[in-house]
């Protein structure tokens, strides 16, 4: 019986904790399993396979090619240090016994019928296969192969680890019929105009008035393709400037395409991809809600086995020691753990049902509540009165205003200064209104602090940010004071120390105009604004994780098929200069300079895949141009257009469709519920959708229950 009531218990914290994660509770409940699965995602082995996920991906900054140069510019970059051949593979071997431990750990638990129904397993262990082989290839070559097929297959480890990924990404790809509607309808609105620009710019006898079909419309890649960059109006007005010259008549072919694919069709594509992401986000939601409510009952049913429960119940019940024993064990937040042994403790009842119970852990759905400490208690009459005047918000505008005149004067002498040399600059009075005003912040820091307290004074995050740079301020200040002397007119000592002069006033400068930012949490409609994004912040792990994902394979990707493609002695071709002097054409790729932006190593193509590209599509502009025209790779353009597709056209709009929905969310609960001075409201991606949730039914749990490969229920 005693082994029993045990296993009971650990069988009731094992499936709190898998409710708390939203983690399935699919897989073995007997003694030694749960000893295992607890053991698995304790902090420590989740934390070692954290690290290792970050090991096998930062690798490629260290593998050959070498991302450890100064510069990426080909034409000043020294050559990399490369490791040996077997040090960065032995690293990889490590990390992949790691992997080896981790996947059998998770089919064990899960339990044979359940492996072969989960996809991600039976993937994780052909991506390891894969990359096995592909390692022991490389070292039989003595890692002198251009192709790792297992650098591509990295990120898939750090995406089968995180569970929010893999529903983001359910979400995405449920998404992709809708878009590729829309992506199709963009492509025959592309395939449409390219066919009409050929023949409205074909070749004349003219030579001298075919300049259009010269540079843009010669044939139809490349007519796809000035059209293609039109749409990212990278090259507007450019492409359309010669024929705009001969007749101004043909600007209204370029106007409708644009006015078609930008204004209309990329829009569409846009609230499509809201409505279909927001619906299959929900769905995702919904069945996290559904294994948090199973586990929870799924507790209620194992505890309510234990042989102290009374026999003459009419219905399952637990006892209230019961679950306090289980509370004590398991693994939660603190806010939560005490919320539901303050409830237990005011219950009036010993026996809990099922829907009491339940109850008391929907303290997990609610918002995070931080509430600040009380101000402390002055027994003297003028401290009271202090502590009301510097605690009252007034205080706290007049110390806005007082920075927003820092600000003005730093300005005023700035523009005076803007033409002067630093010989000529007197710095007396930018010192003398910085240490006044360093002063006053000081003073303020202070006497909020005796007014509210240390503790409450710091449990506010704005005072954090006023404080730390205060403190900041200070120290530069003194430091300043200390290497220079006090200011005086005239002003103007001799360098010493790390900095000088100049740059010591203008690093105080910064932290004061950073320091401007506490205005925020005044303006309500500006901290609105700022709190959806510091949200959105914090959601936003799956979606950067993902975009990650992308980012690395494609870069890894872009370094096996163009390393070495950008050669600044090769590259100059004769399309590329004009015809009398040999000169560079305004506008190409050399002329401007690019070659920082290549695909020579991996730090350079991360850099360059944030390309930051898809807000810079000019730069894939002239890659494609360099990589095709250059008769490098004509189909380099299908590498460049799949990545403004995933990054721009999709990735942009599913990152625009979760900002909408936070802001809106957000509008609507300040619609609904007054602010509270003293309360912070902390949200995650759940708790954004609770509010529209279906609560399962009685009859869904417990039929889902019973199809438990592991449990066997009493009833």
């Amino acid at each position: 019986v005693g082994a029993d009531n045990d296993l009971y218990i650990n069988q009731a914290i094992v499936f709190i904790e898998d409710a708390i994660q939203y983690r399935s509770i699919n897989h073995r409940v007997d003694s030694k399993s749960l000893w295992l699965y607890r053991w698995y995602y304790s902090r420590t082995c989740q934390w070692i396979l954290s690290l290792t996920i970050t090991i096998i991906l930062a690798l490629a900054f260290i593998e050959k090619p070498s991302s450890l140069t100064v510069t990426s510019d080909v034409r000043y970059r020294l050559p990399a240090w490369n490791p040996p051949c077997g040090l960065t593979e032995s690293i990889e071997l490590l990390c992949f016994l790691v992997f080896v431990v981790d996947v059998s750990v998770k089919s064990y638990l899960v339990g044979w019928e359940e492996f072969w129904k989960n996809k991600w397993l039976m993937a994780y262990i052909l991506t390891l296969i894969v990359s096995l082989t592909d390692w022991i290839v490389s070292l039989s070559f003595f890692c002198a192969e251009n192709v790792r097929i297992r650098r591509i297959l990295r990120p898939f480890f750090l995406l089968q680890n995180s569970s929010m990924m893999k529903k983001t990404l359910k979400s995405i790809n449920s998404t992709l019929p809708e878009m590729a509607s829309v992506v199709l309808l963009l492509a025959v609105h592309l395939s449409l105009f390219t066919m009409f620009a050929m023949l409205l710019f074909a070749r004349t006898k003219d030579g001298q008035q075919d300049k259009e079909w010269v540079a843009y419309f010669r044939n139809l890649p490349d007519s796809l393709t000035s059209l293609l960059v039109l749409l990212t109006t990278a090259n507007n007005p450019d492409v359309m400037i010669p024929a705009y010259s001969k007749n101004r008549a043909y600007s209204i072919f370029f106007i409708l395409f644009t006015v078609l694919g930008n204004l209309f069709l990329m829009n569409l594509l846009t609230a499509i991809i809201y409505n279909q992401f927001r619906g299959y986000l929900l769905k995702s939601v919904q069945s996290s809600l559904f294994r948090r409510r199973l586990g929870i009952r799924a507790a209620f049913e194992v505890l309510s086995s234990l042989k102290e429960t009374p026999a003459n119940a009419q219905q399952s019940c637990v006892s209230v020691g019961a679950l306090q024993q289980v509370l004590q064990k398991v693994e939660m937040d603190s806010r939560c753990k005490q919320a539901i042994m303050r409830s237990l403790k005011t219950c009036s009842c010993d026996q809990l049902s099922a829907a009491q119970f339940q109850k008391l852990f929907e303290e997990l759905d609610r918002d995070a509540i931080k509430q600040h400490p009380p101000s402390p208690e002055y027994q003297s009459r003028f401290m009271q009165k202090m502590q009301l005047a510097f605690g009252h918000p007034y205080f706290g505008y007049l110390g806005n205003v007082v920075a927003l005149a820092n600000i003005v004067s730093i300005c005023v002498v700035l523009v005076m200064d803007a033409d002067k040399q630093p010989s000529e600059r007197d710095d007396f009075f930018l010192g003398a209104i910085n240490c006044f005003f360093i002063l006053y912040y000081m003073l303020e820091m202070v006497l909020k602090i005796l007014a509210m307290g240390l503790k409450k004074y710091l449990s506010y995050p704005s005072n954090r940010f006023d404080g730390l740079l205060t403190v900041i301020l200070l120290v530069l200040e003194i430091a300043t004071f200390a290497v220079y002397g006090f200011p005086h007119p005239g002003w103007r000592p001799e360098f010493m120390g790390l900095l000088s002069l100049w740059d010591m006033v203008r690093l105080v400068n910064m932290f004061i105009v950073f320091r401007f930012l506490r205005i925020i949490p005044n303006m309500k409609f500006m901290a609105l604004v700022v709190t959806t994004l510091l949200d959105l912040v914090k959601n936003l792990r799956a979606f950067a994780g993902i975009l990650v994902v992308v980012f690395y394979a494609f870069a890894i990707t872009g370094i096996m098929l163009f390393e070495g493609a950008v050669d600044p002695m090769g590259n100059s071709s004769f399309i590329n200069t004009t015809y009398n002097n040999g000169s560079l054409q305004c506008g190409t790729y050399e002329q401007l300079e690019y070659w920082p932006n290549n695909f020579d190593d991996f730090a350079e193509n991360c850099d360059f895949m944030a390309l930051f590209s898809h807000f810079e599509a000019e730069i894939i502009y002239w890659l494609i141009y360099l990589l095709s025209v250059n008769l490098i790779c004509r189909w380099a353009k299908i590498y460049f257009v799949a990545w403004w597709l995933i990054s721009s056209v999709i990735w942009v709009n599913l990152f625009v469709a979760l900002l909408l929905e936070n802001f809106i969310h957000k509008w609507d609960r300040r619609c609904h519920r007054e602010s509270l001075s003293d309360i912070e409201y902390q949200r995650t991606v759940e708790l954004m959708f609770r509010d529209v949730l279906e609560e399962p039914t009685e009859e869904e749990l417990m039929e889902k229950l019973h199809q438990h490969p592991h449990l066997q229920l009493c009833r």
